[in-house]
């Protein structure tokens, strides 16, 4: 039963990973195409589109924030991995514990107080066009999306951001107990 709990929430950790990679990917994409559409049509066409610029700014920032929940998910963050590899490996992985821990609970701040921005967050991007939920189906509305949308990244982010954080604590903790355990970045100098 425990085991194949594990087994479980491992398959889901991966497939997490790699739709959020996905996104990732997606994000750069549309990031570019925008940029290139824009460029074209404003140097070419002289007719440059009223939410070009901003598409590539808002598709950059949620590819900024959903990586960043990756990288901390990898342990690939640059954080204090010289100070931990070069630690005896029983004091590389209590630092490191903690500046995971402490992540975490940045990611819960980010959670808390980005939520809060949603949640007052005010005016509206004139040159955008959204659907909203109405009347039990999704409608389409011509312009003047709420910039709140914009700023749901923010309590997602911080979501990621902890779970991301407290699998990889959890991780080191079972690789410890298990004597597998390597910091990020390196073997470390020493062992346990």
């Amino acid at each position: 039963m425990v085991k194949s709990a594990v087994a479980f929430l491992v398959a889901l950790d991966l497939w997490a990973r790699k739709l959020l990679t996905a996104f990732c990917v997606l994000m750069l994409f549309m990031m570019v195409c925008f940029t290139v559409y824009t460029v074209v049509m404003r140097y070419v066409f002289e007719n440059p589109p009223v939410w070009g610029d901003l598409l590539t700014v808002l598709s950059n920032i949620w590819f900024v924030f959903i990586a960043l929940a990756l990288t901390v998910r990898e342990k690939e963050h640059i954080a204090l991995n010289l100070i931990y590899s070069r630690l005896p490996t029983r004091f590389g992985f209590a630092i490191q514990q903690l500046w995971s821990a402490v992540i975490c609970a940045l990611g819960f701040v980010i959670c808390v107080y980005g939520w809060e921005v949603v949640s007052t967050m005010g005016g509206k991007y004139w040159e955008m066009w959204y659907f909203a939920w109405e009347d039990g189906g999704l409608v389409f509305k011509p312009n003047y999306m709420p910039k709140k949308y914009a700023m749901m990244i923010l309590p997602i982010a911080g979501v990621l951001i902890s779970l991301g954080a407290l699998v990889a604590v959890i991780e080191d903790a079972v690789r410890f107990r298990r004597g597998t355990f390597q910091v990020a970045g390196g073997t470390g100098a020493g062992t346990g």
